[in-house]
């Protein structure tokens, strides 16, 4: 397999990993919108590394040499959690096994949901680590699309640093101080832009954006699979189309990173919109305005597509 072809690679340099480290500490991130809000408390001190380039999904992925030579070279790796890419446990351990590590989904003050038939729910579980794909009943991994949780994990990140690198201690907080006061800001012009559009029903290509729609409120009627993997099943493509076809149902939201044929069929059959939603913001510029762009973006293909027509 590859992972073990790469640990042959690798495995010697990584016992050579130290805890110490002169300067900034270099950071490793999962994902975009994960480097996006690292990279605003970081500011002029550098830029961190992402493993999962655009248009990259995070479900089943497998690592290039180059991006283990990354990894291996990390002094921090900061990443939603094993729920999200548990392919990228094993490396972490091998290839990492010095770097500090910072979880953003087990952070203080992190709101987690948990999949179900129908929608995400709030819970308190600490029984985590299941493949997204088993996805009723576990914890829903995509928590970056509540910028409740953004807020949350800038003051994890500022502290994280802090401590790896006390000499810029105070320019982390600083920095996590500014980007969350920015984002609570968005937050609440977000809630004002959707607001009139909460209660109109539309299905989504899987179930993942449990974290947006309880923030503002929205109604998910349906989604053509439970988890990034799982392909659906007659009884679940009837529901589904009885769905678009019984409750008002005005829009469909595919995604990029995924095919989108089956929603696509059936939309067309229901005479519903069909609309992209990019939970990754692979199509934007990687950086430190990643992560509000992406926020915004959902807002405005969700408004425009429900409020058509009035």
């Amino acid at each position: 397999m590859q992972f073990h072809r790469l640990l042959s690679v690798f495995s010697c340099v990584a016992l050579s990993l130290v805890p110490a480290w002169a300067g900034p500490p270099r950071i490793m991130t999962d994902i975009a919108p994960v480097q996006s809000l690292v990279a605003q408390v970081t500011g002029t001190l550098g830029a961190p590394d992402v493993l999962l380039g655009p248009g990259a999904s995070p479900h089943g992925f497998a690592l290039r040499p180059s991006q283990a030579r990354a990894l291996q070279q990390a002094d921090i790796v900061i990443w939603i959690g094993p729920e999200l890419t548990p392919w990228l446990t094993d490396p972490l351990a091998t290839l990492s096994p010095s770097a500090q590590r910072l979880a953003l989904l087990q952070a203080p003050g992190t709101r987690q949901l948990t999949f179900d038939d129908d929608h995400a729910h709030a819970h308190d579980d600490d029984d985590h680590g299941h493949d997204h794909a088993q996805a009723h009943g576990d914890t829903d991994p995509h928590a970056w699309l509540d910028p409740g949780n953004g807020i949350a994990w800038l003051a994890a990140i500022a502290e994280a640093l802090a401590e790896a690198d006390p000499g810029n201690a105070a320019l982390y907080r600083e920095n996590a101080a500014r980007a969350a006061h920015d984002l609570a800001a968005l937050d609440q012009r977000l809630a004002d832009q959707l607001a009139a559009v909460h209660d109109r029903p539309f299905v989504t290509a899987h179930d993942g954006y449990g974290y947006f729609e309880t923030r503002y409120d929205l109604t998910n009627a349906g989604a053509v699979r439970s988890g990034d993997a799982t392909d659906p099943g007659p009884a679940s493509v009837a529901d589904l189309r009885a769905t678009l076809r019984d409750h008002g149902v005005r829009c469909a939201f595919g995604e990029p990173q995924n095919s989108n044929r089956l929603l696509t069929m059936l939309a067309g059959d229901a005479d519903v919109t069909v609309a992209l939603l990019d939970p990754l913001g692979s199509g934007l510029e990687p950086g430190p305005a990643l992560y509000a762009r992406l926020l915004e973006n959902l807002a405005e293909t969700v408004a425009a597509c429900l409020g058509a027509g009035g």
